[in-house]
Parts: C-alpha cells; structure tokens; sequence
C-alpha cells in the first residue's frame, strides 16, 4: 500500500502565486511581468498584534519596500544576483534573483499606521498592531 500525503493548501498556495503575479502591475509594467519569485511568509494572530513572517535570504534591506494603501499590505524588494562566471564548463543557478510581491488583505482591527517592519537573517518581520476594541460605554439620561 501507497501511502500518499494530502497536502490541501497546495493548491490555494499555487493559486495565491498565480494571482500575486497577475496583480503585479506598475506604471509602464505589464500583467505578470516583473515579478521573478515570490517568498514564502507565515503569518500568525497574537493578542496585540498580527504577525508577518517572510524569507527574503539574500535581499538587502534597502531593497525591501512595505506599503499600505486601501487596506492592503504589500511586500516588494529585489534580490540581485551577482555576477557569476562559469568555470570548468560546469554553471549552476538554484536561487532566483529579481523582484518579488506579496499582497495581503489587513485583517479587521488592524492599525496600519502603526505598522513596522525589521529584518533581520534573511527573515523579514512585519508587526501590524490591532486597535484597542471599542467598549460600549453607558450614557447617563439627565432630567430636564
């Protein structure tokens, strides 16, 4: 017997790529083009805040640009490549360079003037602050 591992967000994940790519669009810069790879991120929910993990090895920080506009966070940079001569006849390129894009949807209760961004082993940490909940408060009716 086979043992096959079902991996159900595999799909959604493809997809995700798929639409990111197709959604890359800047001035002059057509559908899909432009984006050479997408990192891989978690995120997760903690109590105060939400939390945006993304692997960026090899990018600098200065070419990372976090944005917020209309509710959306997106992730943006370039690695670059450096140079590589060929020697012996043998050449072998595994990591891809260029740019790269990841948008997200801000979760309800977000605060996204008070996001920030580090960055820090390859690891790009991005914090988005929740706002504090609105308690329902009681108002008192005076007599007239």
């Amino acid at each position: 017997m086979t043992v096959v591992y079902y991996q159900p967000w595999t799909l959604f994940d493809r997809l995700q790529r798929q639409v990111d790519q197709a959604l890359s669009t800047e001035a002059g810069e057509r559908p899909g083009v432009g984006i050479s790879w997408i990192p891989q991120v978690d995120i997760r929910e903690e109590p105060g805040r939400f939390v945006v993990l993304a692997d960026v090895p090899g990018v600098e920080p200065k070419d990372i640009h976090v944005t917020t506009d209309k509710g959306v966070l997106a992730i943006r940079g370039e690695r670059r490549t450096p140079e590589t001569q060929q020697r012996n006849g043998w050449q072998r390129l595994e990591r891809r360079g260029g740019s790269f894009l990841r948008r997200f949807t801000l979760p309800e209760g977000a605060n996204p003037d008070a996001i920030t961004a580090k960055h820090a082993h390859g690891v790009l940490e991005v914090v988005i602050p929740k706002q504090p909940k609105v308690q329902p408060r009681r108002i008192e009716v005076e007599a007239a």
